[in-house]
C-alpha cells in the first residue's frame, strides 16, 4: 500500500526495498557464486610453458630416411621437452624404430648423438655382402661376427656380442658382393672396429644372433 503523500522519488526506493527483500536470497547466492569464482581465477596456475618438438607423423621402422612429410611438431610441456630432441631430421636415417607422436632425439638418428651414448664404444657403419642377412637384424640384437676368406673357404670368429644400433630398410635379397650389400651400425671397442674395418675390405662377413 502506497503511503499518501509520498513522492514519487520516494515511492519508487521504497518499491525497489521491497523487490530486493523478497529476491535476498537468490541475490546472495549470485554474490556468492561470483566470490568464489574470482576466488578460482586468482589461486589457479598460470598454464604450463610449451615448446615445439619435433615428433614422427607416423610409425617409421628403423633404417627409415627421414624425409618432410615423415615429421611434424608438437607441443610438449617445457618441464618434459626431452633435451636432446633434433632440430632437423630430414635427411636422416632411424637408428631404431619411432612410433607416432614420439619425440625425435639426437639417439634415435644414426650420427654423433648415437656415437656419444655408446660409452667407451665406436660406432662403426658395417658393409655386410649379403644384403637379405642384414635386412634380418633388428636394432638391439647382439650378434658374433664372422669372417670368411673368399679365395680358401677359411672361417674365422672376428667378435663376440657385437651390439646393432641401425639397420638398413628395402633392401634386396641375397649377396650383392662389391659395393653392393647393405649396412648395418654396430657398437664395439675401438680395436675391434679396427679388426672389422680391415675384414670388411678383403673378406666375406657374416653375423650370427648370440642372443
Amino acid at each position: 500500500m502506497l503511503v499518501s503523500g509520498m513522492s514519487p522519488a520516494r515511492r519508487r526506493v521504497r518499491a525497489l526495498r521491497h523487490r530486493v527483500l523478497r529476491h535476498r536470497r537468490l541475490i546472495a547466492a549470485v554474490l556468492v557464486a561470483a566470490a568464489t569464482v574470482a576466488g578460482l581465477r586468482t589461486v589457479a596456475p598460470a598454464p604450463p610453458e610449451t615448446v615445439q618438438v619435433l615428433v614422427a607423423r607416423r610409425d617409421l621402422p628403423a633404417g627409415a630416411r627421414l624425409g618432410a612429410d615423415d615429421l611434424t611438431r608438437a607441443a610438449f610441456p617445457a618441464d618434459v621437452a626431452p633435451a636432446d630432441t633434433a632440430t632437423d631430421a630430414v635427411g636422416r636415417v632411424l637408428a631404431a624404430p619411432i612410433g607416432r607422436g614420439e619425440a625425435v632425439t639426437g639417439v634415435r638418428l644414426v650420427g654423433p648423438a648415437l656415437a656419444e651414448a655408446q660409452d667407451g664404444q665406436t660406432v662403426l657403419p658395417l658393409r655386410l655382402p649379403d644384403a637379405g642377412m642384414a635386412s634380418l637384424l633388428r636394432p638391439g640384437d647382439v650378434v658374433d661376427l664372422y669372417a670368411t676368406d673368399p679365395g680358401n673357404g677359411d672361417a674365422r670368429l672376428l667378435a663376440v656380442g657385437v651390439i646393432v644400433l641401425a639397420t638398413p630398410q628395402d633392401v634386396p635379397d641375397g649377396p650383392a658382393g662389391g659395393a653392393g650389400g647393405a649396412l648395418v651400425v654396430v657398437g664395439v671397442s675401438p680395436a675391434v672396429a679396427l679388426a672389422l674395418t680391415g675384414a670388411s675390405l678383403t673378406q666375406f662377413l657374416t653375423v650370427a644372433l648370440s642372443r
